[in-house]
């Protein structure tokens, strides 16, 4: 339903600004400002799937299902960056792999928040056409157990967001429109 939701204002948007700079490959200042609303809307959704996968409440199958509509976001093979204070390096997960590893972490209460999140490198154009920006989000995690272990951190991560032109059928014509997927999810700065 998300998917069909983007693809819509995409399309939308497409249509009110018309349809020259997409076929030149190139993306105009008022198509630029909706697809980085598109991007901002799409890492807003992302922090709330996180928050509904990781919390001990969320029935299986509905964390599940969450998993799924989460990674639609993303593009091939992306990984996600996952820290710790208690340890210096930081291990990177395909995004199904870090899902799953989320929900199964040892806490009875898990509360995962997404705030100050903006643009901190502008849409630049590479050789193949897409283009690529960056998204920087702060997340604060808490773990608690029952039996009184806890866990808190401020995690600083950049978001890779990729833009390309794609192609869709409607009513027998072609439309090309500028799409917005998620890339890798790379762990900055962890403070407690």
């Amino acid at each position: 339903m998300h998917s069909i939701k983007y693809v819509y204002a995409l399309l939308l948007s497409l249509c009110i600004l018309g349809q020259a700079s997409a076929q030149k490959g190139e993306i105009s200042p008022s198509r630029k400002q909706a697809i980085d609303s598109l991007a901002l809307e799409k890492v807003r959704d992302l922090s709330k799937y996180i928050s509904i996968i990781g919390n001990k409440k969320t029935p299986f199958s509905e964390a599940q299902r969450v998993m799924d509509r989460a990674e639609e976001l993303f593009a091939p093979d992306s990984e996600m960056g996952v820290s710790s204070l208690n340890r210096k390096e930081v291990n990177y997960y395909k995004v199904r792999k870090y899902f799953e590893r989320l929900m199964a972490l040892n806490y009875d209460r898990v509360s995962i928040e997404w705030y100050d999140i903006h643009y901190i490198s502008d849409l630049e154009r590479q050789p193949d056409g897409r283009y690529v920006g960056v998204v920087t989000i702060y997340q604060r995690f808490e773990g608690e157990s029952d039996d009184g272990l806890k866990y808190k951190d401020t995690t600083k991560k950049d978001i890779t967001i990729y833009v390309e032109r794609k192609k869709t059928q409607i009513q027998g014509r072609t439309i090309e429109f500028w799409d917005v997927m998620l890339g890798d999810i790379r762990v900055t700065e962890t403070s407690a």
